[in-house]
């Protein structure tokens, strides 16, 4: 039972995005041309990361209900670990994380107070609704990088890569409410597709990811980074994007829907060595 329960507070926890986060985080500090102090940078990483655990976990104390239909395989509602243990190792979680980020500055503080209220409010009522909550935990994400960059205090320099990550994301979170579907309903949340319909929310998805594939040149193309990040994005992120658009619109079942969202996901990390190329 207690091999159990700590296997489940670690997969709560989705340690590939904690790892994604991390790195992003890093990734971000490191495209501004320096990561001194270092010691700021890493509890950068460390925070975020934490942050992005607790997030993680307070969304499945909330969500336990939709995922025993959508997603049963998930500790809370498999039943490895218990909602009370859940909700206390995510407030655990965000206060580590916090604490951390108030050892960098004033405005990492700032920055980690604000993504752990709005992940919080986004877990407990922003989710159920159309869009806002898309919005939400998309902002959040691009955040991580801005967080790098406050870390070497050359926040300036990481607004492009953050708004690219926004687009990114955005879709993907549609994507999981499309496939989320069933369960959604049951709990009667508000979610874009439920409102608008199936078909509806692919041309939105469609249109971010193309709105996506025109801006990623961009920072090339104003020399912010060299040709390695063009050649990376072209061959690694643009196929990517491509075929999650074609496939999904072919075949839009659950199943499938998450094998995109687990391509997107993995081709994140194709996103952070293009930008750790383009330098």
């Amino acid at each position: 039972m207690k091999k159990n329960k700590f296997f489940g507070a670690i997969q709560i926890s989705r340690p590939v995005n904690v790892l994604i986060s991390f790195f992003s985080i890093f990734i971000a500090a490191f495209i501004t041309g320096t990561v001194q102090p270092i010691i700021n940078v890493m509890l950068a990483c460390f925070s975020g990361g934490i942050i992005m655990a607790a997030a993680n976990t307070i969304n499945d104390y909330y969500d336990i209900e939709i995922d025993k239909i959508n997603k049963p395989k998930r500790p809370l509602a498999k039943g490895f670990i218990t909602p009370s243990f859940a909700y206390r190792l995510a407030y655990i979680e965000f206060a580590a994380g916090i604490f951390l980020s108030a050892l960098i500055n004033k405005a990492a503080l700032l920055v980690a107070l604000s993504v752990s209220a709005v992940l919080v409010l986004y877990s407990y009522r922003l989710k159920r609704m159309p869009l806002i909550g898309n919005i939400a935990v998309s902002f959040s994400t691009a955040l991580a990088f801005i967080y790098g960059g406050i870390s070497v205090n050359r926040v300036h320099l990481t607004v492009a890569p953050a708004i690219l990550a926004f687009f990114f994301h955005f879709g993907r979170e549609i994507i999981k409410d499309i496939q989320d579907m069933k369960g959604d309903a049951g709990s009667y949340a508000r979610t874009f597709p439920l409102l608008h319909g199936k078909q509806m929310a692919l041309k939105l998805i469609t249109i971010n990811y193309i709105l996506l594939l025109l801006i990623l040149p961009l920072p090339y193309l104003f020399h912010w980074y060299n040709i390695k990040y063009l050649i990376t994005v072209l061959f690694g992120i643009y196929p990517v994007l491509i075929y999650s658009i074609i496939s999904m619109r072919r075949n839009p079942v659950p199943a499938n829907l998450g094998n995109i969202s687990n391509i997107l996901k993995a081709d994140m990390l194709m996103g952070l060595l293009a930008l750790y190329l383009g330098i």
